[in-house]
């Protein structure tokens, strides 16, 4: 990254290159719909905010801190649209979300049930064990203390054994 903070794009592209499978993994697996637009941002932040970069951290834990927080708006985002949407709903009596096309269906049971742990479960749960990320660099990339990742991590795998038995 001290590299790309000089101007050289060449470092750019091996970073590229050398992150490609493991942010596109985990952007995949915290949100399969919006994967594409969430690494080009990511990206693209990083670029923006080069100068900015600490080389004392490791750019990896920087560049998944980043996605994490763009993960956690475009949540947000829904939230607010979901809630737009079921206000629309309650006033005129009509589904709006028969107007926008349906979810990519989710075929894994995995996916499924990843998808409904409540996000600050999933973001734990994804960092820790499809990016082998220790519990203190995930205290850094999601910003909380090291008991709470351990706490998350137990409720989050408790919660996927309890939907699998249900299954």
């Amino acid at each position: 990254m001290t590299r790309v903070q000089g101007g050289d794009e060449d470092a750019l592209a091996e970073l590229l290159e050398r992150y490609r499978p493991r942010l596109f993994g985990f952007l995949n697996r915290r949100m399969p719909d919006a994967a594409d637009d969430l690494f080009q941002e990511t990206w693209l932040r990083v670029v923006r905010a080069k100068d900015s970069y600490d080389p004392t951290r490791r750019f990896s834990t920087w560049l998944f801190q980043i996605a994490n927080n763009l993960c956690r708006d475009r949540a947000r985002r829904r939230r607010v649209e979901e809630g737009y949407m079921q206000t629309t709903r309650d006033q005129t009596g009509h589904d709006p979300a028969l107007l926008k096309p349906p979810p990519l269906d989710l075929k894994l049971d995995m996916h499924r049930r990843l998808a409904a742990l409540p996000e600050r479960l999933r973001e734990v749960l994804i960092l820790r064990y499809y990016h082998q990320r220790t519990e203190p660099e995930i205290a850094e990339i999601v910003g909380i203390p090291r008991g709470t990742v351990k706490s998350r991590l137990h409720t989050a795998v408790r919660t996927l054994r309890s939907q699998g038995e249900e299954s």
